[in-house]
């Protein structure tokens, strides 16, 4: 995956884009599951 040299930057972009891929697959529960996971861990605060 990661390469040497790569800059953190352009890594850090690289895994966004296979990310947001990835969640543009999944079905309303499935978003719904990850978003509750995600809430549950504080990795997204939602006020």
């Amino acid at each position: 995956m990661a390469h040497f040299g790569q800059s953190d930057d352009y890594r850090r972009d690289e895994l966004i884009r296979i990310i947001e891929h990835s969640v543009e697959k999944l079905t309303l529960a499935e978003l719904e599951a990850l978003y509750y996971d995600m809430i549950t861990k504080s990795y997204i605060n939602d006020n």
